[in-house]
């Protein structure tokens, strides 16, 4: 490792420890020419193929905008998606493989975004998967009311057993008042 300051290319390995949760290795190195000390932090590369071909390497900020753009004008907190945006790239990393299909990608973002709004997650579905008429929208939908009924997601039913509770209706805007 080339020492920042010197540039001399020696140097050695003082101490090495985990860092953003055993993804990275963390090195403090000394400069065997100048001896100063600098640290040094490994990780390995998540590589994302694209459709066209082109390669790029996996980012969660890319992530956290895209689902962003599908959460907007929702109640989602910024926090919630760098979760989710960590919970992609764990789901990718756990697949063991340097190179990633974008798709793979889009994939493992719909189920944490299906949890967190469905809403939002309707929103990003109907472009990732390239929805063409209202039936796959019909279709998505049914499959949300059937998996809250059967309890396989986190939301709630309202109390008539049909509708997610935060699916876009009207109990999502205030009630007029007398007086109003």
């Amino acid at each position: 490792m080339r020492c920042p300051f010197c540039r001399h290319n020696d140097s050695r390995v003082v101490d090495s420890r985990e860092a953003d949760e055993g993804q990275a290795i963390r090195r403090r190195r000394s400069c065997s020419s100048c001896g100063k000390r600098f640290t040094t932090v490994e990780e390995p590369v998540l590589a994302v193929v694209k459709r066209s071909g082109v390669t790029e390497p996996f980012s969660r900020e890319k992530v956290v905008r895209g689902v962003a753009r599908a959460c907007q004008g929702r109640p989602v907190d910024p926090d919630a998606l760098a979760q989710l945006a960590h919970r992609v790239e764990e789901t990718i990393r756990a697949a063991g493989t340097a190179e990633v299909p974008s798709q793979e990608v889009g994939m493992a973002i719909l189920g944490p975004l299906r949890e967190l709004d469905e809403v939002a997650y309707l929103r990003f579905a109907s472009v990732y998967r390239n929805f063409s008429c209202v039936a796959d929208f019909e279709a998505e939908i049914a499959d949300l009311r059937a998996a809250a009924r059967d309890g396989d997601v986190g939301g709630r039913v309202d109390t008539a057993g049909e509708t997610p509770v935060g699916a876009a209706d009207a109990r999502d805007v205030p009630a007029a008042r007398a007086g109003d």
